[in-house]
């Protein structure tokens, strides 16, 4: 299942498909909260008080985290969020450093489920998973077909990672 996933030209077609929609999905989220007023304060607030009571939907070290890092610094947690949700959403939808952008959408994905937040987060992540395991499958009809191996190609990129240079 792996290597079809890893490697199928029709699976790519598929991936390219899922990314697509999932970088829409950021994207239009993103920009929204760019262009809605959107604000982290409320949100924390809302997620630190779902950690009282006999089964809490927020968990006490999660809560914890929002309370003591995120909500004094909600102005930055505000900026990280909108516009890391911009950036996934353009760099999947190019299939640009795909890997990355799936990594940080997923990442984002589980702060809103510990959070409290359903929404269509439990979707994302399994779609998510697919991509991530799917590797540069995932980005094969994407920018990366192109970019991923111009990098590899770089001394600088061969150095820190230790990559044989292709002839």
């Amino acid at each position: 299942m792996n290597k079809w996933l890893r490697n199928n030209d029709k699976v790519a077609m598929v991936l390219a498909v899922i990314r697509i929609y999932l970088g829409y999905t950021w994207l239009t989220a993103g920009i929204g909260k760019l262009t809605g007023g959107f604000e982290t304060s409320g949100f924390l607030q809302g997620a630190i008080a779902q950690a009282e009571g006999a089964h809490p939907a927020v968990q006490p070290w999660w809560a914890a985290f929002l309370e003591n890092v995120a909500l004094p610094n909600h102005e930055l947690f505000t900026f990280l969020v909108m516009w890391g949700e911009i950036l996934v959403g353009i760099a999947l939808i190019l299939g640009l450093f795909t890997n990355f952008a799936a990594l940080a959408g997923i990442f984002m994905n589980f702060a809103f489920l510990f959070s409290g937040t359903t929404s269509t987060n439990p979707q994302m992540v399994v779609l998510t998973v697919f991509l991530i395991v799917a590797g540069a499958n995932a980005g094969k009809y994407g920018l990366d077909r192109w970019v991923m191996p111009y990098l590899k190609e770089q001394p600088v990129v061969q150095k820190y990672l230790h990559l044989p240079r292709h002839a």
